[in-house]
């Protein structure tokens, strides 16, 4: 899934982002109520997470906001305010958990996998397809005419990031951007290397292939 994180907490954000990245997710994380807003209207997002007190606009105002854009995306308040009151007007403002700080990672993950299972979330896209490849985002699967294929965290990112990009072509900063999370060319082989890896896994064992070099330019999943 691509989540966002609203946090204006930097240790709080930085441990959810490792994570939620180790889990497979593609993660984006602001620090300000406005920029997430922003961000919420201009990209595509499976889940927010979002703290009730932050700069610009506080997280009452942001899911308000977001909802009455008709963002229907699950969000879960990550939160210290753990009154009664707090979880109910949390709640009522449009939010779908409420998880009170300090928390377990392994409760948060856990909630957040229980609220893109609801069916409210049907009309979002769970499911992501190419030909006859499909990834299950919520169960964390990928097949291919049926078969399984295993993959790894980083390859799972990589794959999601260009089946929601397919038929666009990808260039390599972009991926490492979208992947990686990296603003600059390391001046490394790390895309080649996981591409190659994800070729090998998606492509070789079946007659068509759909992950396509663009020379010169980048890399493209077939629509």
């Amino acid at each position: 899934m691509k989540i966002l994180i609203a946090e204006d907490d930097t240790q709080t954000a930085e441990y959810l982002r490792k994570g939620l990245e180790a889990e497979g997710h593609v993660v984006d994380h602001v620090d300000d109520g406005r920029e997430a807003l922003m961000q919420a209207t201009m990209q595509p997002y499976d889940m927010f997470v979002v703290d009730r007190m932050m700069p610009g606009l506080d997280g009452l105002a942001l899911v308000k906001a977001m909802r009455a854009a008709k963002i229907t995306v699950p969000v879960l308040f990550l939160t210290a305010l753990d009154g009664v009151d707090d979880r109910v007007e949390g709640l009522n403002a449009g939010a779908d958990d409420y998880l009170v700080k300090p928390f377990a990672f392994a409760e948060l993950s856990a909630r957040i996998q229980a609220l893109a299972r609801r069916p409210a979330m049907q009309g979002e896209t769970t499911v992501l397809k190419a030909g006859d490849l499909e990834m299950d985002l919520v169960r964390r699967e990928v097949r291919r005419a049926g078969r399984r294929i295993e993959l790894q965290p980083r390859e799972f990112r990589l794959l999601e990031h260009l089946l929601r990009t397919r038929g666009r072509v990808q260039t390599r900063t972009m991926l490492l951007e979208a992947v990686w999370g990296i603003h600059f060319d390391p001046n490394t082989s790390i895309v080649e290397t996981h591409v190659s890896r994800l070729r090998a896994k998606i492509d070789k064992p079946f007659d068509k292939p759909l992950l396509q070099t663009v020379r010169g330019a980048g890399y493209m999943l077939s629509p």
